[in-house]
């Protein structure tokens, strides 16, 4: 018989805050057509994407992840003391320690809260929710900060026609707390490692510092390019288009409910084509709002769910208390879906 007792968290969690942060520069696609032999249709038609932000020197990983937090704390109604665990899902913080989740949570005041980060691309929000979720119920924290941020343009080949167009930066947060109901679903998530070469970066950190310049990527000048994420475009929307569609679905039947019951659609920001592409394969009812960010914030990668989800309730496209199937997918290839109640 064990001696351990059993934990005392909450019956059940849901999000109470959300924020965002876009860097102040915004990107046209005229910019990115300095340096690849495309058009501004092209890029339209192909991704839907028109402008996408780039941060500054002054906008940090950790700058956009405090500006996106404080607005989701205030949004929550709560302190930043309360905030009992911080988790950060990033793929361009370029300092393999300390976590940047540690910087963050002491320059928002909390007090010596849990802090880590995750690497789960494009599904890392998602991957974060969970975390969050088990943490509360678990007890060992009240309140979870969950962020998703990214510098993508850091890790962006402005030379290669097939991602030059697709990356953005910004930070999205969210704070999720205790409830007496469920409204946080099961998660539906996994990996496909066998597929893991479809999107990478292009050359390691060791690879790149040992400078070796027959095995590295060259620019058009003949320098050694920086890693940069690159990807195989036709695989990867077959992939996102036909077996995402797949896992959404198994996240509506975990949470006991059909199309016809959400009010909100929020994928990851990937492509407006694998968009569409989903809502049509899902059925879904055209009272159901889809969230259509990429338009003007690109592809930012673990930031675009929860970006996306300010912006809904923002503009009042979407409203508190809206149902809402959420799923991120990429780089790995991992993916993760639920379905939540908007804050």
């Amino acid at each position: 018989m064990s001696k351990i007792k059993p934990s005392k968290g909450a019956a059940y969690a849901r999000i109470l805050g959300v924020g965002g942060y876009r860097p102040t520069r915004v990107v046209p696609n005229e910019v990115i057509l300095e340096t690849i032999d495309s058009s501004d249709e092209w890029i339209r038609s192909r991704s839907g994407i028109q402008t996408r932000h780039w941060a500054n020197d002054e906008e940090t990983v950790a700058a956009m992840s405090i500006e996106a937090s404080g607005k989701a704390i205030a949004d929550a109604g709560i302190s930043a003391e309360q905030i009992g665990g911080v988790i950060v899902s990033t793929v361009s913080h370029f300092k393999q320690t300390p976590a940047v989740a540690t910087e963050i949570a002491d320059k928002l005041g909390t007090n010596k809260a849990a802090a880590f980060d995750i690497s789960a691309g494009c599904a890392g929000f998602g991957y974060g929710l969970t975390l969050a979720k088990g943490m509360i119920v678990e007890g060992s924290a009240e309140y979870v900060l969950v962020i998703g941020v990214e510098r993508l343009s850091d890790l962006t080949d402005l030379e290669d026609r097939a991602t030059a167009f697709l990356f953005g930066d910004g930070a999205g947060a969210v704070i999720v707390g205790p409830s007496q109901e469920p409204h946080i679903g099961p998660t539906v998530w996994g990996s496909e490692g066998d597929k893991s070469e479809t999107i990478k970066q292009t050359v390691a950190w060791n690879e790149f510092r040992l400078g070796d310049v027959s095995k590295l990527p060259l620019d058009s000048e003949g320098n050694v390019k920086f890693p940069a994420i690159t990807q195989e475009g036709q695989a990867v929307f077959r992939w996102a288009v036909f077996e995402m569609a797949k896992v959404a679905q198994q996240a509506l039947d975990a949470a006991g409910i059909s199309p016809d019951d959400l009010d909100v659609f929020i994928p990851h920001q990937a492509n407006e084509r694998i968009i569409d592409s989903m809502v049509k394969t899902l059925k879904l009812p055209e009272h159901v709002t889809v969230a259509r960010d990429v338009r003007t914030t690109g592809n930012t990668s673990a930031a675009s769910i929860p970006l996306a989800m300010e912006r809904l309730l923002a503009t009042g496209e979407a409203k508190s208390g809206d149902t809402a199937l959420v799923i991120g997918f990429g780089a790995g290839l991992v993916y993760a879906a639920t379905v939540v109640t908007l804050p």
